[in-house]
């Protein structure tokens, strides 16, 4: 069957209170580096450093009383709440399981934080809807007041209006708590209202890691900038509907990715080089790194002449 490496010499920081975007297709390695980070999946090599430790060579014993300063927010907003539990006590769990006390006052607390009235405690998930369900997700996360939150493509299954809501209120918890989030998206359009950095994946390695203006302004990988040229939009010329460019050829197998360079083989700048020698994650720009032997040069607006 082969073995596929779904995360390789893949390294990035979150700083404190930073949003770093993780962005790339579905089978990329997103969720695979955020188990990593939360040690639900421990990995083969590498290390993972939190607040000064180092997780992956930590024994269970002493993770555990680390694990609360991390925690997850998941796709599913049904799926990661129990059907038989009421919302105060999904709320309530994360405290109990620390050993603390869950009163009523702070259970009422954390969901009028997430914009969730304090009676909602009393329903159960099947009588809250998607969004709801990912407020009290979000509650049950920060009530154990934690430094990093990793959001593994936790709003892509509400619909646009609830999407941009619950982007709000992660922004207004950021602020507010002085959280760290790791967000990943397989949606460069989404995280861009998110996001002060974005790390671009591809078959299981970084393509691109850069400031949010940066990368959208002037992408410097070529599969960086075919992403953002498949987001739908409007022609800031013409003002038509912009038709969504497609990359030539099929994704190459995770099985048996390309030599060199894994995007080559879909690339139009690819040159012999990208064959023989895989690219290093370069810093092109302060705070940009590009893995990419031939990346894109940076658009500089031309003077006009009177």
């Amino acid at each position: 069957y082969g073995t596929v490496t779904a995360v390789d010499h893949v390294s990035f920081t979150v700083a404190p209170g930073e949003t770093l975007a993780l962005d790339g297709p579905s089978g990329c390695g997103k969720s695979s580096t955020a188990h990593a980070v939360l040690q639900l999946r421990r990995p083969s090599g590498g290390e993972v450093l939190f607040e000064g430790r180092e997780l992956t060579t930590l024994p269970e014993r002493d993770l555990r009383p680390l694990r609360h300063r991390m925690q997850p927010v998941f796709q599913d907003p049904y799926g990661s709440l129990s059907p038989r539990h009421r919302i105060r006590d999904a709320v309530a769990e994360p405290l109990r399981i620390r050993g603390r006390r869950p009163t009523p006052a702070r259970i009422a607390e954390l969901l009028d934080r997430v914009g969730l009235d304090p009676s909602y405690g009393d329903r159960r998930p099947h009588e809250l809807s998607g969004g709801q369900c990912q407020r009290v997700a979000i509650a049950r996360a920060i009530a154990l007041r934690p430094a990093l939150v990793i959001c593994d493509e936790a709003v892509s299954s509400l619909d646009v209006l609830i999407q941009s809501q619950v982007l709000n209120l992660f922004e207004r918890l950021r602020r507010e708590l002085g959280l760290s989030y790791l967000f990943i998206s397989h949606d460069l359009a989404l995280v861009k209202q998110v996001s002060d950095r974005v790390a671009v994946m591809h078959l299981g390695q970084l393509a691109e890691v850069a400031p949010a203006d940066a990368l959208y302004r002037a992408p410097r990988h070529p599969y960086t900038a075919a992403l953002l040229a498949s987001i739908p939009g409007l022609d800031p010329v013409t003002g038509a509907a912009k038709r969504p460019a497609a990359l030539p050829g099929e994704p190459p197998s995770p099985l048996d990715p390309p030599s060199g360079c894994r995007f080559r083989t879909r690339c139009p700048r690819a040159q012999d080089r990208c064959a023989l020698e895989e690219p290093a994650l370069v810093e092109r720009a302060p705070g940009h790194r590009v893995a990419c032997h031939f990346p894109l040069e940076p658009v500089t607006a031309e003077r006009s002449t009177p």
